[in-house]
């Protein structure tokens, strides 16, 4: 029996995941690297550090830096992302995402946030809707980024359910491949060959719809 919903922030509930990327590139450039978009976007729903270590893999350049070095990148990132975050209004929510919300609360469903992104909180304060979740699961807490399952795991925990009862979206492979290996049911949002190990699929959040969604859960 469904009970509760868990989402994936950046791509999923707002385009913040288009900041990163941008800040990301331009950490890149300063570092003598230069991204395809397709290893750019490959940095979508993992981890800041996680993050890190691929663009210098990308650029040859894994061992050339110490730890403290690539947290004052990080850092620096960082930085850029949170002058775009102070920007954020609640027009930023992505569309069909307020409807299936506020489905979600009259259907008594539980929600929690499991994200990557240690801002998770200060995003959702700026969208105005921090209050329609039981909570967030602190990414300082999580030991393996995506696709480990490990946050999805602490999210279904924060939610005190069990896999067979939740819902969790995301717009990223690694993504849903946590999820998947998480033993949940995969909402995936976007490229339908990207993200072929989802169990229900979208091409957009405008196309979800919290009843089409739940009669796939109940036949899956």
């Amino acid at each position: 029996m469904l009970k509760g919903l868990i989402f994936d922030l950046d791509g999923v509930l707002t385009d913040s995941a288009k900041f990163h990327l941008a800040a990301w590139n331009d950490l890149a450039k300063e570092l003598g690297i230069r991204l395809t978009n397709e290893q750019l976007n490959s940095l979508r729903g993992i981890s800041r550090m996680d993050s890190l270590d691929l663009i210098l893999q990308y650029g040859h350049q894994t061992n050339e830096y110490t730890e403290q070095q690539k947290k004052q990148f990080a850092a620096a990132k960082n930085e850029k992302f949170l002058q775009q975050v102070d920007t954020m209004t609640p027009k930023d929510i992505l569309p069909g995402i307020p409807q299936l919300l506020a489905d979600a609360q009259e259907a008594n469903l539980k929600m929690c946030i499991a994200s990557a992104s240690k801002n998770a909180p200060k995003i959702l304060h700026k969208l105005k809707i921090a209050s329609k979740f039981a909570g967030i699961v602190d990414a300082a807490t999580v030991n393996k980024g995506k696709p480990d399952p490990e946050i999805y795991q602490k999210a279904q925990q924060l939610l005190h359910l069990k896999a067979s009862e939740v819902i969790s979206f995301e717009d990223a492979a690694a993504g849903v491949a946590a999820i998947k290996a998480a033993g949940q049911f995969a909402v995936g949002i976007g490229d339908r060959t990207v993200l072929k190990e989802a169990d229900y699929l979208v091409a957009s959040t405008k196309d979800l719809q919290l009843d089409k969604i739940v009669a796939a859960y109940i036949n899956s």
